[in-house]
Formats: C-alpha cells, sequence, structure tokens
C-alpha cells in the first residue's frame, strides 16, 4: 500500500481526494491537514510514503512545509498540488526538491496517478507545464560545461520524463541516458534528476534577467 497524506486548505479538495483514493486498492490516505502547522507535525508522525501539497495553505506554505521536509530529511516523496503552473511556481517547487507538480485544474484521476509515479521515483509533471518548458528549450544550456547532449538530456529531465522516455525521444539506449545522467550530476555538483532540473530551472529564470 501507497500511505498518503493530503494537505490542503479547501476543505471540497481534500475530501473529493480523499474519496477518490479510497476507491483504489493500493493506496489508503493517513491523514489529511488543512494548514502547514498540521503538515509539518503529521509527516513527523505518520512517515507517509507521499505527501499531496497544495502550496497555498495558511500559517506555514506549503513551499516552507516542503523546504521543512526537506531540511529535517523526512523521507517523504511531496506531489505539489497547485492551481498555477507558471515559471516561477515551477521553479520554486523544483528548488525545493518536490517530487512531482499536479494541477487542480486536470482531472482529479490524474492526481492518483501522479501520487503512483512519485512513489516510484519518477519526476512528475503535467502537459500544461511541460509545453512551458518546451518553450525555454531555444534558450543557452544551464551550464556552460554542459555538452550539447547533456545539455538536451537535462532538459528532457526537467520536463518530466523517465529514463525509457528520454531514450526512446533521443533514439539512444538507457544505458547512454545513465552514462550521461552520471556526467551532468558530476558537473553541476548534484546527486539526483530532481536537484539538477532545480539547476536547470534556477539558471533558465536567471537567463531572462
Amino acid at each position: 500500500m501507497i500511505r498518503v497524506f493530503l494537505a490542503d486548505d479547501h476543505a471540497l479538495v481534500l475530501e473529493g481526494l480523499r474519496s477518490l483514493i479510497e476507491a483504489e486498492g493500493d493506496i489508503e490516505v493517513v491523514g489529511t491537514a488543512s494548514d502547514g502547522d498540521q503538515v509539518l507535525d503529521a509527516v513527523r508522525a505518520l512517515r507517509p510514503d507521499v505527501v499531496v501539497l497544495d502550496l497555498q495553505m495558511p500559517t506555514v506554505s506549503g513551499l516552507e512545509c516542503l523546504q521543512r521536509i526537506r531540511a529535517e530529511g523526512l523521507p517523504a516523496k511531496v506531489l505539489v498540488l497547485s492551481a498555477f503552473y507558471d515559471g516561477d511556481t515551477i521553479q520554486s517547487a523544483l528548488e525545493a526538491e518536490a517530487d512531482g507538480f499536479a494541477l487542480k485544474t486536470e482531472p482529479p484521476q490524474q492526481t492518483v496517478a501522479c501520487i503512483r509515479q512519485v512513489y516510484q521515483g519518477q519526476l512528475v509533471f503535467p502537459q500544461a507545464a511541460r509545453r512551458w518548458l518546451r518553450q525555454q528549450r531555444h534558450r543557452p544550456g544551464p551550464a556552460a560545461d554542459l555538452s550539447e547532449r547533456e545539455a538536451e538530456v537535462l532538459s528532457l529531465v526537467a520536463q518530466g520524463l523517465t529514463n525509457t522516455q528520454i531514450a526512446q525521444r533521443l533514439n539512444v539506449s538507457e544505458n547512454t541516458v545513465k552514462f550521461h545522467l552520471q556526467n551532468i550530476y558530476q558537473k553541476l555538483g548534484v546527486s539526483n534528476r530532481t536537484e539538477a532540473a532545480g539547476i536547470f530551472f534556477k539558471q533558465r529564470q536567471e537567463g531572462r534577467r
């Protein structure tokens, strides 16, 4: 069972997601919260596998909750749930090491699918956010010492593609993708695809200033 904690300041969203998840055979809701203080206390106590986290939370914002979860080393995957998919919102979520990004405007069943994906270790973004990402691809690479192919792989990672999907997109083997990722991590000084994507967004933002 995937143990999920839901955090949103809208009761209808909480109850709607809870009802939908309870109908699934492989996911259970271990708790809910409507403000940031409740989120942090509950995640510490319940140790859920996945936290579905609204960025707009009272007392403590969802973004700050995410930052504290990471700072404390809590093992939960975090799926950000937002009504917005502008560049600043996506970048903020990535820089805070979110594992995925789901939109409230998408069908609720899509959020359930995202829960499964982030639990499996995938970096997840909705199609609307990916369209925004693709618009940024013409900009210079996020690190001067990345090769053209490495910059392309990193861009696809930031769009939420898996290694298999990247391999298919570039017509190379998965081992080749893994090789490029190892080089990217070393050059950027990071240890995983979430951190690499965060640098991608940060430097894209700096390039627009």
